[in-house]
């Protein structure tokens, strides 16, 4: 399996450290509002390389932090705090956002088939590992204490810009666009590994530490968390290309600081979902989630085939009309599936692995799930037996996650039960089985005669391999 590592700019080959396990870390939502689409395109993608892994025999553990605490506008301690804005905005206390946002969010997750993480864990629960991280940092040299906070100090980092897609005058005050400088700080790109009441009245949620009663830095909470369930090394990290500056550089610069070696060997960087108009946010435009696609008439599941019939690494449009052009696709896609009749025939394994073999290529070709698509219709075309074929969609569908076989068998029940709703007529039911007897006795004339006679009754006649089938026009 190939991957594209953001950190190297290049397609590697995936090897892991350890023969009897993948770690593999996700960052997770700020939990102060609803997940937009844009965001869960990352969850998605993220989704199906955890799903790809085990499907291809190794055995995962993900990790994937919920930032209940401390997210603020910027490391210069400007803007308002997430969490805090959430809060007032909806009359509740923090923790009560948190936990809100949190159901949203997996509510979210699960109806777009993707499978929760196998830990879970809020940034509040592990304040602990943060404050032992930075006492180090401090220790080392890597930290300071500057105007009641404590800073990284990049300045001791022989390379900071590591994913190489910034350039460093372009930061000429901080992480974002518009951020007032610090002045606390030694050097324009450090950042607060901890932060103390000295500069925030308003936030709700403070701990003690070595430096006064305070809260942590964003970067420290992956950073933390990742260290307490996964070690000191890493194989995967994943997350949106928006978080590769500042929040993944800061975290390689502050977890390799502490540790004393490299960290993370693979970043997977899932690109934007643009709408037309550019970049979607919270705070731009329509407030696009998955409960107003619902609203809307849509199945949550062609979102998600929606993102899959793209590269995670190119900028997806999203528009309704690119949603419809998806929902015709798939409901095309599941009536095939619903045709396919397996009878009692047995599965062919050689041509059943045949099929796989086209479906791992396009997997192993850094996670290609647009050839994973077409791989579908391959099966659909391949020549071989009905049971084959089901096996292979129901194969490649533990790591699509489109409830290929589900919603086909739903088309189908559908069909059959309009069918048992069908008017019951014994004179037509004598006409129609006239007529199949008359073709099987090759007494066309007859059976063309019994046929007009029906149609000039209003009777439309319908041949299926399951037999003559008639309803009224």
């Amino acid at each position: 399996m190939y991957l594209y590592n953001s950190l190297s700019h290049k397609k590697e080959k995936f090897v892991p450290n350890h023969p009897d396990i993948v770690k593999m870390y996700t960052c997770g939502p700020t939990v102060y509002h609803f997940a937009h689409i844009g965001n869960l395109r990352s969850y998605i993608m993220e989704d199906v390389l955890e799903k790809y892994l085990r499907y291809t025999g190794y055995n995962v553990k993900r990790v994937m932090n919920i930032t209940d605490v401390g997210h603020l506008a910027s490391d210069a301690d400007t803007g308002e705090d997430k969490m805090l804005k959430g809060a007032k905005r909806e009359h509740k206390s923090v923790m009560e956002i948190a936990k809100y946002y949190t159901d949203a969010f997996f509510s979210d997750c699960a109806k777009l088939n993707i499978k929760r993480p196998d830990v879970v864990e809020p940034a509040t629960n592990c304040v602990a590992e943060y404050i032992h991280i930075v006492e180090t940092l401090v220790d080392k040299g890597f930290a300071y204490l500057s105007g009641g906070n404590v800073y990284f100090d990049t300045s001791k980092l022989e390379q900071y810009y590591v994913f190489n897609d910034h350039d460093e005058e372009d930061l000429a005050v901080g992480v974002r666009e518009g951020v007032e400088e610090d002045t606390n700080k030694r050097n324009k790109n450090d950042f607060v590994l901890w932060f103390t009441k000295s500069k925030f009245e308003d936030q709700a949620l403070k701990w003690d530490s070595p430096w006064g009663v305070g809260y942590p830095g964003w970067h420290i909470e992956c950073s933390g968390i990742s260290m307490k369930h996964l070690g000191d090394d890493l194989d995967l990290h994943c997350g949106g290309i928006d978080n590769a500056f500042p929040h993944h550089t800061n975290e390689i610069a502050q977890s390799e600081a502490f540790l004393g070696h490299k960290w993370c060997n693979y970043w997977f960087h899932v690109h934007h979902l643009n709408t037309e108009g550019g970049k979607m946010s919270k705070s731009k435009g329509e407030f696009l989630t998955v409960s107003l696609l619902e609203q809307k008439g849509y199945d949550p599941v062609v979102y998600r085939f929606f993102c899959l019939q793209s590269h995670y690494r190119r900028n997806l449009v999203f528009s309704y009309e690119n949603l419809d052009n998806a929902v015709v696709a798939y409901n095309k896609l599941i009536a095939k599936i619903a045709a396919l009749n397996p009878g009692q025939e047995p599965v062919d394994p050689e041509a059943l692995e045949e099929l796989k073999a086209r479906f791992v290529k396009a997997m192993d070709g850094d996670l290609n799930t647009s050839l994973a698509i077409t791989s579908l219709y391959d099966v659909l075309k391949a020549k071989t037996n009905d049971a084959t074929k089901l096996a292979a969609l129901d194969d490649f569908d533990y790591v699509l996650s489109l409830g290929l076989l589900e919603h086909a068998a739903a088309v189908r029940k559908a069909q059959q039960e309009a069918e048992a709703a069908q008017e019951k007529d014994p004179e037509i039911d004598a006409l129609v089985q006239a007529r199949s007897d008359a073709k099987k006795a090759k007494n066309f004339a007859e059976a063309d005669r019994i046929r007009d006679e029906l149609k000039a009754r209003g009777i439309r006649i319908i041949d299926t391999p399951q037999g003559t089938k008639w309803s009224r026009d």
